[in-house]
């Protein structure tokens, strides 16, 4: 799950971006408006974590013009501007949630997940390949059963190529997908997370699911 995180104070978004990040998501934090909202039309995200006040351009009028371009990605408004009117004034404007500084991170936790679930509602929370399981509500994954601790990064890969099983993903856009946009996509990373995975789903298994297309980037197949 990608989420986009637009907060101007920069040591609060650092540790909403670690917090996320340690609970299996990927965080891109932008630190004004303007920025923020050529992230916010760019339509890659689960979800959306938006300041209101924010330099340059206010996290309302992003929210306007995220629902203006049909995106229906669900946003959550984290500000301290908490009263009645304020709170009404983001929800009219298309917010899905609204939490009030200072918080606790356990309750922005929660409302991030609750947030998702509504979003895939109609979706299950179980990605499959074979005996390949991934619940990405609980975030673990099983093969034959058994199940497989994976570190968060190795989490996203596998979830990503759940997600598109069958379907060969290229190596940049896998890193697009799983890192956030200041990463360096000409170092080996990737590379290095996918032997990774492999060893830990495939290895000790009489059918191999995830595959190399050498040139051209990583697949999870069935066939």
């Amino acid at each position: 799950m990608k989420i986009l995180l637009i907060e101007d104070e920069k040591k609060v978004a650092s540790f909403i971006k670690k917090g996320l990040e340690q609970e299996f998501y990927t965080v891109d934090a932008v630190f004004d408006g303007k920025e923020g909202q050529a992230f916010a039309l760019s339509g890659e995200y689960d979800l959306m974590i938006l300041d209101i006040m924010l330099p340059y351009r206010d996290g309302i009028t992003i929210l306007r013009e995220v629902r203006k371009a049909k995106i229906d990605t669900p946003v959550l408004f984290l500000t301290a501007k908490d009263t009645i009117p304020d709170k009404v004034t983001g929800l009219d404007s298309g917010a899905d949630d609204y939490l009030a500084k200072p918080f606790a991170f356990e309750e922005l936790l929660a409302r991030v997940r609750a947030l998702i679930r509504r979003k895939d509602a109609d979706k299950s929370v179980l990605l499959k390949a074979l005996d390949l399981v991934l619940d990405t509500q609980k975030h673990v994954a099983e093969r034959n059963g058994n199940e497989i601790q994976l570190t968060p990064k190795e989490y996203s890969i596998l979830e990503y190529l759940l997600k598109n099983k069958n379907k060969v993903i290229s190596r940049t856009i896998l890193t697009e997908h799983v890192y956030d946009f200041h990463f360096d996509p000409d170092t080996n990373v990737i590379d290095v997370y996918i032997n990774k995975l492999r060893n830990k789903i495939d290895k000790g298994f009489e059918k191999p699911l995830l595959s190399t297309v050498r040139g051209v980037g990583y697949v999870i197949r069935e066939d």
